[in-house]
């Protein structure tokens, strides 16, 4: 039988992370549509609220349903106002490992939001769930997520050379593919000891199973 991840929800100190919802379409549209989304992801452009009620009603449901992962809000505990998306991708259940990604809303970058989703993610896994790996693949220029991963605890393995596809945009407005490089990065559950006494304060978290 498939294993699959149940709904939950994980509170940190500023955070909740949770599943999509209805109400969490128009401002995934707008987050999803910003310029650095559309240089680092293969999120189509333009993002419509329409792409973004398919995501939240279909293909999220239907990911985790099938095992292969699990797409969490990620949610201002204050202000509850979606600020980005921790995903978990290519879940492979045997080995217990699967690959993290993480997207923050410009308007909510600079706040450490994406180092304390995925860390409270990863402490969540490693934890409840029993997993022994986390793989993170970042684009060769793209420092932002590397800070992350770095922050993180996540050991860098190497290189895949020429194996990402990144979007550069071009003088008539539109975008074009550029081939680059994806470092590796992993995260398994030892490498969380520093970390944890680093962002412990800000980033325990609480996990709710079965979240509606």
């Amino acid at each position: 039988m498939t294993s699959t991840f149940p709904n939950i929800s994980i509170s940190t100190e500023r955070l909740v992370l949770r599943p999509l919802d209805e109400d969490d379409v128009p401002a995934l549209a707008a987050m999803m549509n910003d310029e650095q989304v559309a240089a680092w992801t293969d999120i189509p452009q333009p993002f419509t609220e329409a792409s973004a009620r398919h995501w939240i009603g279909r293909y999220a449901p239907a990911e985790r349903t099938a095992g292969r992962g699990l797409d969490l809000a990620v949610t201002e505990f204050l202000t509850q106002r979606l600020v980005g998306v921790v995903q978990l991708a290519k879940t492979d259940w045997h080995v217990r490992a699967t690959e993290l990604s993480y997207i923050i809303a410009p308007w909510a970058r600079g706040e450490g939001y994406a180092s304390e989703a995925a860390l409270a993610t990863a402490q969540w896994l490693f934890g409840d769930q029993k997993f022994e790996r986390i793989e993170l693949r970042t684009a060769a220029d793209n420092t932002a997520s590397q800070q992350v991963a770095q922050k993180i605890g996540c050991i860098s393995e190497g290189v895949l050379r020429n194996a990402c596809i990144a979007h550069l945009r071009t003088q008539d407005g539109t975008w074009t593919d550029v081939r680059t490089d994806f470092i590796v990065w992993s995260l398994l559950p030892e490498d969380l000891d520093g970390t944890d006494e680093e962002l412990a304060d800000s980033s325990g978290f609480t996990s709710f199973p079965d979240w509606n």
